[in-house]
């Protein structure tokens, strides 16, 4: 026994040391500081879905990260917050005149907001034309080196290789214009550094485009070769900017940058809700002042009376926040009016405008047309449109709009959101045609995933979820029943095992034991004297007796173990007791079966067979028949077996009292089948089983089925116990 319970020690100590390996593992496997690495974007197949943002209008646009907007901290990042020693590169381009773009590493605790994370950052600054090295803490620390490119200044619109590596507490930035030959570089000591983090990319106060990501691991040779790459070129401009990067050593809190002087508005500037006074007959110019809310699919400017589409004529780059002014023709709308062939000035950068909060009734009568608006909204379905779109059809109470953005970072919203979800969504109202298409009375303009907000899950009692239970409630009626059935074998199986043990036991004691009794008796009466009569008439009967006991004995054990009943099935078995009975007589057996043959559960089978057996036996022994007949009809949905003989016959009321008739009764009851016995003095014998047989489970069929069990369980229940109004019909 102490040596069981050792042995289940060791196997629950066994699984808990596999456990605690498995988790120690997994959490190694997510800490390490090299999962993922190395990195490339997959920013030219569309595809960025790894990639989170804080701020911003993110979007994919001509196999580039794309960022429009203004705001202050825009930050969009990816990778594992147990990155350690890495370095991240990737070409960079402004989009403003007073601000910068760049990298970012070993990031933590992001927010939306100027400087809302911990870590560190390198981008390029046209301010004062400066390649910036700083750390965030929700607060910010930077050193700075002048750069020369293009004759000592960062110009927007221009493409740069930027490089940020992070090694111990050395930080290490590189920048170069692909077409020059200038480089700088600058390298930081942080003492109290950021071990670990995230990489990204960010803007400040500027849009940025970003293409060529990549990020691997970086080790001490790879930061002092950046800092010594340069010293092969000889005494160069470049040469001289390295070398004076090399004595920073540590961050400072920048001076106050020199405000960004705006240009003058004209003074003819026009309110944008005045354009809808404009008559239709003429075309009139008009100057309108605002800030840009989205610049794709359409150029949408908006004050604070309104808002307007501008088709502009320039191919300056506008980024959303920029306050612009805008000269077009007036073309009057349905809704609203539009500048069209319009010049467009930025007069300074500024940031976005929130977004008005108003329900889809109030956008769909049109009064918020051209505006940038916030509205809530079910998730009815979702569909890629053309033009690289991506269009998702909402309801809000009886009100229908949709929204449509372009494809750019939308492929994981896309698969995120789920038909039912309610969606909060920021985006331009367009209730003009051809925008609405005339399939709902307002178009929501979105200018990327990050303008998506979802406030709840679809409702569980939607229908897929329904079904799903529907599903889930049949499988486990299903599996109950199967079980059942499963456990009510088992146990008539063991039943069966126990009763063929039983017999084999009786077969080698009590058989064996009454054939070595007989043997005895045989062994005296030849060794008691002839003239000893009365001796030898005793003796003859202890014999007799002897001889029936252990045909009985074997009668028994035949009885206790049906080999036939598994091995050649209920007729064969029954047509074999049959003969045996009558073995050396010359009562006639016939068997024969009707119908496609059935498979019949153990229970069934087993019972059909014992009361196969009694009338059989009941037949030999009271009818005296000169013909057994056995029929056995297989149906579609029941199994009948008929034992009939032509013997003496009995009245039905007077002769259904005996042990075995009663026993037979009990037997067909527990099977919940129909027993008739058919009897009249001369007119031979019939009983008659019919039995139901399990209908087939088919997802059609298994209410009636559970039906049906329950219906079998409550006559079990009360069958014992209610006496029956026809004690000779069961």
């Amino acid at each position: 026994m102490k040596s069981i319970r050792g042995r289940k020690w060791l196997i629950v100590a066994g699984i808990l040391l596999v456990l605690v390996a498995s988790g120690y593992g997994v959490l190694k496997y997510l800490s390490d500081p090299t999962r993922g690495l190395p990195y490339a974007d997959a920013f030219a197949q569309g595809k960025a879905e790894e990639w989170k943002a804080f701020g911003g209008t993110w979007e994919l646009r001509d196999g580039s990260m794309r960022n429009d907007s203004d705001e202050r901290g825009a930050k969009l990042l990816t990778g594992s917050k147990h990155w350690t020693n890495y370095s991240i590169e990737a070409d960079v381009m402004l989009l403003g005149e007073s601000g910068n773009a760049g990298l970012i590493v070993r990031s933590s605790d992001e927010e939306e907001g100027v400087d809302a994370y911990t870590g560190y950052y390198a981008g390029l600054r046209n301010l004062d034309n400066s390649l910036v090295l700083g750390r965030a803490g929700h607060g910010w620390m930077e050193v700075t080196k002048a750069v020369r490119f293009d004759g000592s200044r960062v110009v927007p619109e221009r493409w740069y290789h930027l490089k940020l590596l992070a090694y111990g507490c050395q930080l290490v930035a590189m920048a170069e214009a692909p077409m020059q030959a200038a480089r700088t570089a600058l390298s930081v000591k942080d003492v109290d550094c950021v071990l670990s983090g995230r990489a990204g990319l960010r803007s400040y106060a500027a849009g940025g485009i970003w293409r060529n990501v990549s990020i691997r691991e970086a080790t001490e040779a790879d930061a002092a070769a950046m800092l010594t790459s340069l010293a092969d070129q000889g005494r160069s401009v470049a040469e001289e900017q390295m070398n004076d990067s090399l004595s920073f050593n540590g961050f400072h809190a920048p001076l106050a940058s020199p405000r960004t002087k705006a240009l003058p508005s004209s003074p003819n500037a026009l309110p944008i809700s005045s354009l809808k006074l404009f008559p239709f007959a003429q075309r009139e110019r008009a100057t309108i002042r605002g800030v840009v809310t989205i610049t794709a699919p359409a150029l949408y400017v908006e004050d604070s009376s309104g808002g307007v589409m501008v088709q502009k004529t320039s191919r300056e780059p506008l980024r959303v926040g920029d306050e612009v002014e805008a000269t077009g023709v007036v073309a009057p709308g349905d809704f609203n009016a539009s500048l069209e062939d319009a010049t467009v000035r930025v007069l300074w950068a500024g940031t976005p405008i929130p977004a008005l909060s108003v329900t889809a009734s109030q956008a769909a009568t049109g009064a918020f047309d051209a505006e940038f608006i916030e509205v809530e909204g079910r998730l009815r379905a979702k569909t890629a449109g053309a033009d690289d779109t991506l269009i998702f059809d909402l309801d809000s109470g009886p009100q229908s709009f949709r929204a449509v953005m372009t494809r750019g970072r939308g492929d994981s919203l896309y698969n995120r959101l789920k038909e039912g979800s309610l969606l909060r969504i920021q985006g331009v109202s367009v209730a003009e045609s051809p925008s609405t298409q005339e399939i709902t009375p307002f178009t929501l303009l979105v200018r990327s995933t990050d303008d998506f907000v979802e406030l709840a899950g679809p409702p569980w009692w939607s229908t897929g979820h329904l079904v799903a239970i529907a599903i889930g409630l049949l499988l486990l009626a299903l599996l109950a029943n199967f079980l059942y059935h499963r456990v009510d074998h088992w146990r008539l199986q063991a039943i069966v095992e126990e009763r063929e043990h039983l017999a084999f036991e009786m077969h080698d004691t009590l058989a064996q034991g009454f054939a070595g009794i007989g043997f005895q008796l045989e062994a005296i009466r030849a060794g008691v004297p002839e003239e000893l009569l009365r001796m030898h008439e005793q003796l003859n009967l202890a014999t007799d007796l002897v001889r029936h006991s252990h045909a009985e004995a074997r009668r028994t054990v035949d009885m206790l173990r049906p080999q036939h009943l598994e091995s050649e099935g209920l007729l064969n078995a029954l047509a074999f007791c049959a003969r045996r009975l009558v073995a050396g007589g010359t009562v006639g057996v016939t068997a024969k079966s009707t119908g496609e043959i059935q498979p019949i559960p153990l229970r069934m089978s087993d019972n059909l067979y014992r009361i196969g057996q009694e009338a059989l036996a009941n037949a030999v022994r009271h009818a005296h028949p000169s013909t057994l007949s056995i029929l056995l009809e297989h149906q579609k949905t029941q199994v009948r077996l008929t034992i009939s003989d032509d013997g003496a016959g009995f009245l039905i009321e007077a002769g259904l009292g005996g042990f075995g008739l009663t026993g037979m009764r009990k037997r067909a009851a527990s099977i919940a089948s129909d027993m008739q016995i058919l009897s009249a003095p001369g007119n031979g014998t019939q009983v008659i089983v019919t039995v139901p047989l399990p209908p087939r489970v088919t997802i059609v069929s298994w209410p009636r089925l559970l039906l049906t069990v329950l219906k079998e369980h409550l006559h079990h229940a009360t069958a014992a116990d209610a006496p029956h109004p026809h004690p000779y019909r069961r």
